[in-house]
């Protein structure tokens, strides 16, 4: 019974670790590891995401564009000359005995063209400008709602080393003395049943780990590292949800929302197409100036003249009325958007609210009284006042505890940025 007693009291003193000293552990292939605080991890995103590079490029594409809508259109000069007379037999005459003739034309845009094609060249610069900070607003959305899941994903990672770590002690322990009549065969299987339970879990669990770790590195753009979050709790924990009224986080979604100014930008643009289009249906004139040596009704012809198509047949009557079908189809796609941004900032704030209620009523020192009370438990345990599968239970509450609160954490500060993400501000950071 004594060495029955110095085995589980081993045991025990595994068991009771602090689980806070416990380190997620890095997957194989991933050699470094990266500790980041969040304005770090900001940072890097805005330096080294190449989605966002390539809108970038987007947008000097499109000031480009403006650049070309302004240009006129080139001159055309055409010159003939003869190849062969055939009174002198010859070849290229020039002179008296040849004939030549140039002309220039230019085409001259009538109803406002060039202007409207101008104007709308601007409306798409702006709209690849609201499409870069979109896509800012959505990848930081994902930056930051990645980082937080990875840091709360991790603290329960903790937990599961610690307890596979102390129970595999348990198992090795007890099978060392398995068959020496000093620990049942029932205890032994029972334990081991939790262990496996416990890594099956903990699998799961570093799944989720990384496929978050994943997707936060392809926004980082930082392939082969294993991200620490080092986020500041103090700082999480002071943010109060009910900070700002309902109508300013609204005002400020009408206003900063990169979607809404998006839908905005689509139907101005297609207001300025219909405009071009109707324009389209004007000719334009093509003015000319030539010469011809001799071959007109005098010599040494000088002429100028202008040209322009009739508008008889095709007058641009399919594009205008596509155009103006347009504007109804973005006009509408704006109100939808409008539409649904009030909705989404009352629920985000009413998720965010309950979320933090429920996070206030966890009592601060219950995790404090709990783990006093899993130590009193193993003691208990060695002393064989409770049995094993008391023993298993209470300890299967605190890892559970120790879950729900990590979970808790997360979904409140998830529900901020929420209300982040569909006001388009950094009200909570």
């Amino acid at each position: 019974m004594v060495r029955t007693n110095k085995l589980l009291a081993a045991c025990i003193f595994l068991l009771a670790g602090k689980f806070a000293n416990a380190q997620p552990g890095t997957p194989p292939i991933l050699a470094d590891t990266l500790q980041v605080t969040l304005d770090s991890a900001e940072n890097m995103f805005l330096r080294n995401n190449f989605q966002l590079l390539a809108q970038h490029y987007n947008i000097d594409a499109a000031k480009a564009q403006v650049i070309q809508a302004g240009l006129f259109p080139n001159p055309n000069v055409s010159v003939t000359t003869a190849v062969y007379n055939t009174q002198t037999k010859g070849l290229f005459p020039f002179g008296k005995n040849g004939e030549i003739t140039g002309q220039v034309n230019q085409l001259i845009y009538l109803a406002g063209k060039r202007n409207k094609q101008i104007s709308i060249a601007k409306a798409g610069t702006k709209l690849a400008e609201y499409q870069f900070y979109d896509l800012v607003r959505t990848l930081k959305y994902t930056l930051r709602t990645d980082y937080f899941n990875i840091y709360y994903l991790q603290a329960s990672a903790k937990l599961y080393n610690q307890e596979i770590a102390s129970l595999q002690q348990v198992v090795n322990a007890f099978n060392e003395q398995e068959g020496k009549g000093y620990i049942s065969e029932k205890e032994v299987v029972r334990i081991k049943a939790q262990l496996y339970s416990l890594q099956s879990e903990y699998n799961d669990l570093v799944n989720q780990i990384n496929d978050a770790e994943s997707e936060l590195r392809v926004v980082l753009q930082t392939p082969k590292v294993y991200i620490y979050p080092q986020v500041n709790t103090a700082a999480a924990d002071a943010q109060n949800p009910l900070a700002y009224p309902l109508a300013t986080l609204v005002d400020s979604a009408y206003k900063d929302r990169t979607d809404l100014a998006i839908a905005k930008q689509n139907t101005e643009i297609s207001k300025l197409n219909y405009t071009y289009q109707k324009s389209l249906a004007t000719p334009d004139i093509t003015l000319s100036a030539g010469y011809d040596q001799q071959g007109s009704y005098i010599n040494n012809y000088n002429f100028i003249g202008a040209s322009i198509d009739l508008p008889f047949f095709n007058r641009n009557q399919g594009n205008i009325k596509a155009a103006k079908a347009n504007i109804d189809i973005n006009n509408a796609l704006q109100k939808s958007t409008e539409a649904g941004v009030e909705e989404q900032v009352y629920r985000s704030l009413q998720k965010a609210v309950d979320n933090d209620k429920l996070y206030r009523q966890i009592d601060p020192a219950f995790s404090g009284n709990f783990e006093r009370l899993m130590h009193e438990v193993l003691l208990n345990y060695q002393k064989r006042n409770i049995t094993l599968l008391d023993f298993l239970d209470f300890y299967d509450s605190y890892k559970q505890n120790i879950l729900q609160q990590n979970q808790i954490k997360f979904n409140r500060i998830s529900a901020l940025e929420d209300i982040n993400y569909y006001t388009g501000t950094n009200f909570f950071n």
